[in-house]
């Protein structure tokens, strides 16, 4: 008693004065027993050490981790070396062991049966000496360390253990008693592990888990496991998840190029768009040398970018100097991949998209019907045309010969639809899409839905009745009144102004200017002027207008007068960081053309130069002058 006294008072007197505790320590000495003074010497040296270190700016945690470092046993060692799962049960029926050891036997088993491609596991689950220690585990789980806790439960799931089993609802009520304990990596996997269970206990479980996680959010220091939570926990708690979000900013310098990935697409299946950790991403990934990027982690940072509508132009060329190389490495799926995310995000790389369509020539025979489709859509939306244009479409054509009734409507709607803006669509495909009993296949759901393929089959009919493809088909749908959907659309800044200039243009002559025409091609002008041979405005109500389901008079147009199609080109109608119209505006100004009306593009990077009226008025006659003058020279 007297003993155990002198020893608490040791070590009070240490934690009060450190320097002290070994002097205090010999004094008593003698009369301690020898083993005792020791212990209590030794006691007040750690403690006087540990002080120091405080006091120097050491941390603690490292000493600990190495005073804590234990030995394996020479059973752990030789189921660690074992190469089968034979070999493990064959030493647990030799030499047993505890709760602790079984599970590592368990794991260890699963591990090596899983690289056999888990052909044994049926057997295995039948196997005496493992449901031995199975038994082992369930009897005495609270001598089962944390870490091998959380890998049991992930290795009895690979199994095939049933979850109402006995051993799986110990160990998930062991692991909820001992959730606070748990490390930060530990409750990271654990997470990861219940969130894939649909059971009521393993939702529970899942539920601690994650509140754990975000009360510990600071402890998260490695960087692995924080691109690992976002991926697999950061759906299930959008509170978490921003946590996260400031944890990978801060740790985004050490994130390997498949963290990267990981983080990237968690975003993405998310839709969080977070442009801070974006830009940290696409900084670290732009520093990792070639080896790191392989293709599937490059076409999966692509697919993130669209997705998130991210555009970062070193990021893209970096992506596509990498993928220039890798063309016959690349698969049909990589370059429909690809191609699509480029085209959601607007940004066209000429000799990358060259290289698909080599790829495509190379390799046609690989492509499926619905990968052929993606490529040409997107293609149509960037507007782009092969330098071997001619060999390309032909073996699209062949591709596509016999196979386009039947897909599905908005799919075959919207490949029409592309093969008109790249001016391949032939009348077999057009008259497919054109049937009135085809357009009933189109109605029904959402309602903007409706309108939008409803615009596209009237841009279809146009291309069939301007371009003179099948003009009777043509006429039936283009004779509608356009939807009062589009013609209620709002107007844009650039429009609004646009048509203000546009009436000063005029001096507000009543019926000579048009302003938010739509016509029957599923267009809308932004401005129609009607001008003599001395580009003077004429009056508009008075000359007929077949561009109009009603309107327009009954004379026609005036020898020597002109149409006039003023088209707003607004940011969105570019490419990104280009001055090239998209696919479906560049489709708008040849139908105007061919529809007989001199076009006049405003776009939005000229227009914002014009500061006042009259410069804006000034402006609009010198391009319409240069329009006159170029159809002249023709």
């Amino acid at each position: 008693m007297t003993t155990r006294l002198l020893g608490r008072w040791a070590r009070l007197l240490a934690t009060r004065c450190p320097i002290g505790a070994s002097s205090a320590a010999a004094h008593l000495s003698p009369r301690l027993a020898p083993e005792e003074s020791a212990r209590v010497q030794s006691l007040g040296l750690q403690l006087h050490s540990q002080w120091r270190a405080m006091c120097e700016g050491h941390s603690l945690i490292k000493e600990d981790d190495k005073d804590l470092s234990v030995k394996q046993t020479e059973l752990e060692q030789l189921v660690g070396k074992a190469g089968s799962p034979e070999d493990v049960l064959q030493l647990w029926a030799d030499r047993g062991g505890g709760a602790n050891q079984a599970a590592i036997g368990i794991i260890r088993l699963t591990k090596l049966s899983v690289e056999k491609g888990g052909l044994d596991c049926k057997d295995l689950l039948h196997d005496h000496r493992l449901l031995d220690m199975l038994s082992k585990v369930s009897s005495e789980v609270a001598t089962v360390w944390n870490g091998n806790l959380v890998s049991l439960l992930r290795s009895l799931s690979q199994l095939g253990v049933a979850p109402g089993a006995v051993v799986m609802h110990t160990l998930q009520t062991e692991a909820l008693w001992r959730v606070r304990r748990f490390t930060y990596r530990q409750l990271a996997f654990l997470a990861d592990w219940a969130s894939s269970r649909p059971g009521s206990q393993e939702q529970e479980l899942q539920n601690n888990v994650l509140k754990q996680l975000e009360l510990r959010w600071t402890e998260l220091a490695d960087a692995r496991t924080a691109s690992v939570l976002m991926a697999r926990a950061g759906h299930l708690s959008p509170s978490l998840m921003d946590k996260l979000e400031d944890k990978a900013l801060e740790l985004a310098e050490k994130f390997n190029a498949e963290d990267i990935r990981r983080v990237a697409l968690s975003l993405a299946s998310q839709g969080r768009r977070s442009v801070p950790l974006l830009r940290a991403l696409s900084y670290h990934l732009q520093q990792k040398p070639s080896t790191e990027l392989n293709t599937p982690l490059l076409l999966d940072v692509a697919f993130a970018c669209g997705k998130l509508n991210f555009k970062q132009t070193q990021v893209f060329q970096r992506i596509a100097a990498e993928l220039l190389p890798r063309k016959a490495e690349l698969s049909s799926s990589d370059v429909m991949r690809c191609a699509k995310s480029f085209a959601y995000l607007k940004w066209l790389h000429l000799p990358l998209f060259e290289c698909f369509t080599e790829h495509y020539l190379e390799n046609s025979q690989k492509y499926s019907t619905m990968q052929v489709c993606s490529l040409l859509l997107s293609l149509a939306r960037l507007n782009f045309q092969p330098s071997k244009a001619e060999e390309f479409y032909g073996k699209v054509h062949e591709a596509l010969e016999g196979t386009v009734k039947d897909l599905e409507p908005y799919l075959q709607t919207d490949l029409v639809w592309s093969l008109c803006i790249l001016q391949q669509a032939k009348p077999q495909y057009l008259q497919s899409v054109l049937d009135p009993i085809f357009h009933r296949k189109l109605t029904g759901g959402n309602p903007s839905r409706t309108e939008n393929y409803r615009l596209k089959l009237l841009h279809i009919a146009a291309t069939a009745q301007l371009e003179n493809l099948c003009p009777s088909e043509a006429s039936a749908v283009l004779s509608r009144p356009v939807s009062a959907l589009t013609q209620e659309s709002r107007s844009t800044p650039l429009q609004t102004s646009l048509k203000e200039a546009l009436q000063s243009l005029t001096e507000s002559s009543g019926g000579t200017c048009r302003a938010g025409v739509n016509t029957i091609y599923g267009w809308t002008l932004d401005g129609e002027l009607v001008v003599d041979s001395d580009n003077k405005p004429m009056d508009l109500l008075a000359i007929e207008a077949p561009h109009l389901c009603v309107g327009g008079g009954g004379s026609p147009l005036p020898q020597g007068a002109r149409r006039v199609a003023f088209l707003a080109g607004e940011f969105p109608n570019y490419n990104s960081r280009s001055k090239d119209l998209l696919g479906r505006f560049a489709m708008q100004r040849r139908h105007m053309q061919l529809a007989g009306f001199l076009t006049v593009e405003v776009p939005y990077f000229e227009w914002q130069e014009l500061k006042s009226d009259w410069q804006r008025v000034a402006y609009l006659k010198d391009k319409l002058g240069k329009a006159v003058a170029e159809e002249m020279a023709k």
